[in-house]
């Protein structure tokens, strides 16, 4: 059975558990315990070098280190529904889409948090290897998500999805950038009410309470 390293309080992993949870694809989990650094430990490196969460470990044993192997594996093996697309011009607008939400949105929130948090002083980056914070750069990073904001909302003007015309992994990861946004205190307001009324309709998706 496929087999999810996941914590359940971490951004990354979520992505990989909705996205099992659309595709309705059974699986054992274990948990990795990020507060205490699990994930840095030796019996953790030898299951993932990159000391990251997701992983997955395939059915023939394979173990997946991010987020773009893992859902390429499952979109091959489980098409149904398929998140990445169905024609060449959707598959090429969804990937753009989402690789632009990831940029622009998650890993902007992730600057900021990494770069201001006391518990993070000296792991600005995730990984093996410890970076220093800088305080420049968690500024930037709030800007950077006020702008993600806007961009979103205007793409859902007229949308009831971020890349095509059916739910796709582009949603999935703006669900979890906005709502990991939280942490840095920034959230969609009256300013954004196609981005809110895009998350409401997100919410009644049994996946997004994984």
């Amino acid at each position: 059975m496929i087999t999810l390293y996941d914590c359940a309080t971490a951004p990354s992993p979520r992505r990989a558990r909705i996205l099992l949870a659309e595709k309705g694809i059974a699986h054992e989990t274990v948990q990795v315990d990020l507060r205490n650094s699990e994930q840095l430990s030796v019996a953790y490196q030898q299951i993932n070098p990159q000391c990251t969460v997701p992983a997955l470990r395939t059915e023939e044993g394979a173990m997946l280190t991010d987020n773009a192997a893992i859902t390429a594996y499952l979109e091959a093996c489980y098409p149904d529904p398929p998140l990445l697309g169905i024609t060449p011009h959707e598959k090429a607008q969804i990937t753009s889409w989402n690789w632009r939400v990831e940029f622009e949105g998650l890993l902007a929130v992730a600057e900021a948090l990494r770069n201001s948090a006391p518990a993070m002083a000296n792991r600005a980056l995730p990984g093996q290897v410890h970076y220093p914070q800088i305080a420049e750069l968690a500024q930037r990073g709030l800007a950077r998500v006020q702008h993600c904001l806007v961009m979103l909302n205007d793409r859902l003007a007229e949308r009831d999805f971020i890349a095509s015309d059916r739910f796709s992994v582009a949603d999935i990861t703006a669900v979890v950038a906005l709502d990991f946004a939280r942490v840095v205190k920034i959230k969609p307001g009256e300013q954004h009410p196609h981005l809110q009324r895009w998350r409401a309709a997100m919410a009644q998706r049994p996946s997004m309470s994984v």
